[in-house]
């Protein structure tokens, strides 16, 4: 990874530290294929969480079910790996019992309601080795194929217990054949699935693409899971503060030299950057970074530049990275076209996200 450091310094004042804050914009990660492989593991916001320490809201008893479901699932995960005949055992009560032909839980839900949580608490809970089991984005299993092949990445993960695939979004028909095969040859082998989304099996690709036109390769997507659905309201925000308003560039500035491990990028410059990195590699991309800060926040201009930033969004909250910013607040960066569009479920969890993250970064303001 090439790393450079930034040399933007407040106006009319003097460093405030010796080491000037780093840029994102001058990182040009590369990912090796056997690092995309070992970090098939939940990343560190989810590294210690438990089917325990998931609080269900007590008005929502989907959300108790959900880890009852679950429990009984990783459970059933055990002894020898699994096949056709011994999947009857992943669910333990008969209100669970999935039907003919799954392999695995769709957790379905709106943003913040814990589905990330769960899934990681699965991977948890699931008793074989960690290299028995994977957990990652679709972004990264994608990404994955691409860098082993097909063929490579069947042979792969074939020997798995389980795959988690957290975020499951179909957003264009190349990654819709590609993912229907993959998990076809993977249910063949005996490997168990669990997915989260915001959307449910059957209507994933609606309002993106055509997705009639790829609706067998849908719908055999849509067999391989028994949906499970987890109603309530986004816990980041629930009877929290409202998140502090964006700063001026100078505060973001001084806040960006005070912090060791920071890095400094004006917001327009950065979009422009991720359009030359590909998304799985913003994980990467921030490596080693303690906060984010960034001067001149806007509306992004377009729906692929609104994607990517999802997707960053959706690395640095898995990092527990907090966001300084100044320019316009994070709920104005998308238009209502795209809030009311068929990624908008996506839009709202970024914002939802951002928002936590810029929570986290009040303290840095001031110190």
């Amino acid at each position: 990874m090439v790393v450079s450091s930034s040399s933007t310094a407040v106006p009319g004042q003097s460093p405030i530290s010796e080491t000037a804050p780093q840029s994102l914009c001058a990182r040009e990660p590369r990912v090796p294929a056997d690092r995309l492989v070992a970090e098939m593991v939940p990343p560190p916001r989810f590294d210690a969480v438990r089917f325990d320490t998931y609080r269900p809201d007590p008005d929502q008893p989907s959300q108790h079910e959900a880890v009852e479901v679950l429990s009984s699932f990783a459970a059933g995960l055990g002894g020898a790996h699994a096949t056709g005949t011994g999947r009857r055992r992943w669910f333990g009560k008969k209100t669970a019992a999935a039907p003919a032909g799954t392999r695995g839980v769709y957790l379905d839900g709106g943003y913040g309601v814990g589905k990330t949580h769960l899934l990681a608490s699965l991977w948890h809970a699931t008793p074989a080795a960690p290299s028995l089991k994977a957990f990652g984005t679709f972004v990264e299993l994608t990404n994955l194929v691409g860098a082993l092949g097909f063929q490579q990445t069947v042979q792969t993960l074939s020997g798995h217990r389980l795959l988690c695939i957290d975020e499951f979004e179909l957003d264009d028909p190349g990654d819709t054949v590609l993912v229907s095969s993959l998990l076809s040859r993977l249910v063949e082998a005996g490997v168990a699935l669990a997915a989260t989304s915001n959307t449910l099996p059957g209507k994933l690709g609606e309002g993106r693409f055509a997705a009639a036109d790829f609706l067998r390769e849908i719908q055999g997507l849509s067999a391989h899971f028994r949906p499970l659905r987890i109603d309530g309201e986004d816990y980041r925000h629930r009877g929290l503060p409202e998140a502090p308003p964006p700063y001026s560039p100078e505060q973001v500035t001084k806040a960006a030299y005070a912090t060791q491990g920071a890095s400094l990028d004006d917001f327009p410059a950065l979009l422009g950057h991720l359009a030359r990195v590909h998304p799985s590699r913003y994980g990467a991309l921030t490596d080693g970074i303690a906060a984010v800060c960034l001067t001149d926040v806007e509306p992004v201009p377009d729906q692929s530049t609104a994607l990517r930033l999802v997707v960053l969004a959706d690395r640095l909250y898995d990092r527990e990275v907090p966001v300084l910013a100044s320019g316009v607040p994070f709920d104005r960066l998308f238009s209502d076209d795209m809030l009311n569009g068929g990624y908008r479920k996506k839009y709202f969890r970024a914002i939802s996200r951002l928002t936590a993250l810029a929570r986290d970064a009040k303290g840095l303001v001031g110190q």
